[in-house]
C-alpha cells in the first residue's frame, strides 16, 4: 500500500526533517499517526500524497512513485488537509466535477453520509461554516472508496456529537483493502478507532505498534503514589494517585489510555521500547 524506505527531505534553507525515514502501512488497517507540533506529521502525509517530493529515498503509493502523481495512483487516494479551500459553488456540483476523478465514488453513499451529518446537498459552500465543509468533504471522501485515504486533523471544526456520528461513519465505511491515515492532535476523538499507532517526533518513527501489541506488552492502570510497582514506566498527577503506564507482566488487559500512552513515549521512549523487547 504505502512503502517508504531511506527518505531524506528538507525544506530549503532548512534543517534537514526526514533522514532515513522508512515506513510501511498496509490495508485493512485505520493507521494513528501522532505527535507534537512540528514532529513533521502533515510533511509526511504531503510526501505519501505527492504533494512534496522526497530529495532521496522511496516513497511509493500502490507501486507507484507517488512525486509523479500518476493519475492512476491519483484516483485512489483522497487527502483531506486541517487546512482547506472549498470554491463558491454548490455542493451538488462540487461533487459532480470532482467525483468524476473517482471511478468508485458511490453517490448513494455521499447521500446516507451527508445525512448521517445532518447536511443537505442543495448548499453553496461559501455559506456553509467550517465545521459543514469538514462534513461535506469527510462524507465525499469517505465516498470515493480509495484505497488510501488520509485525514488530516478530521475533527478539528466538529461538534461533539458530530464526532460521534464520524467515528461511526468511519467504522462502518472501511474494508480490507483501503488504508486510512489520520494524523491527530484530539487522540481522545480517536481512541476506539486507529490502530495501529505511529508516534512521529523530530522528524523519526519512534512507536510503531498495533493495539494486541500494545496491550500484550503494557497494561494502563490508576496506582496509588504510596504502593507505585517497580513496573511502572511512566505515571501522570491522578485524583487516586497516577494514571500509569506499566510493564505488563501478569498479562492483564486494560483499556489504552492513548493520550497517556503518547505522553509515555514522548518523555520515557527507551522505557516503553525496551517493554515491548522483553
Amino acid at each position: 500500500m504505502v512503502n517508504i524506505q531511506h527518505l531524506d527531505f528538507a525544506y530549503p534553507k532548512q534543517n534537514q526533517l526526514f533522514r532515513e525515514l522508512s515506513l510501511k502501512l498496509e490495508p485493512g488497517n485505520i493507521y494513528g499517526l501522532l505527535g507534537e507540533n512540528g514532529a513533521g506529521k502533515t510533511s509526511l502525509l504531503k510526501l505519501i500524497s505527492g504533494l512534496l517530493y522526497p530529495d532521496n529515498g522511496i516513497c511509493s503509493v500502490h507501486n507507484f512513485e507517488a512525486s509523479k502523481r500518476v493519475p492512476h495512483m491519483l484516483s485512489e487516494i483522497f487527502m483531506i488537509p486541517e487546512e482547506f479551500y472549498l470554491p463558491s459553488i454548490y455542493i451538488d456540483e462540487f461533487i459532480k466535477v470532482n467525483g468524476a476523478f473517482y471511478p468508485k465514488f458511490d453517490y448513494k453513499k455521499f447521500l446516507e453520509y451527508m445525512k448521517e451529518f445532518n447536511m443537505e446537498t442543495h448548499q453553496k459552500l461559501s455559506r456553509l461554516s467550517y465545521g459543514q465543509k469538514k462534513k461535506v468533504l469527510l462524507s465525499f471522501g469517505l465516498a470515493t472508496n480509495a484505497k488510501l485515504i488520509i485525514l488530516d486533523e478530521p475533527t478539528n471544526g466538529l461538534d461533539i456529537p458530530s464526532k460521534s456520528k464520524f467515528r461511526k461513519v468511519l467504522a462502518s465505511s472501511i474494508s480490507e483493502d483501503q488504508s486510512y491515515i489520520i494524523s491527530t492532535h484530539q487522540v481522545r476523538d480517536m481512541e476506539s478507532l486507529i490502530d495501529p499507532i505511529v508516534v512521529l517526533d523530530n522528524g523519526k518513527i519512534i512507536f510503531n505498534h498495533s493495539a494486541e501489541e500494545i496491550s500484550r506488552n503494557l497494561s494502563f492502570k490508576v496506582v496509588r503514589d504510596d504502593e507505585a510497582p517497580d513496573t511502572l514506566i511512566y505515571g501522570e498527577n491522578h485524583v487516586n494517585g497516577k494514571a500509569g503506564i506499566l510493564e505488563n507482566t501478569e498479562q492483564e488487559e486494560t483499556q489504552i489510555n492513548l493520550e497517556l500512552l503518547f505522553n509515555g513515549i514522548i518523555q520515557e521512549n527507551e522505557k516503553i521500547i525496551q517493554a515491548f523487547k522483553k
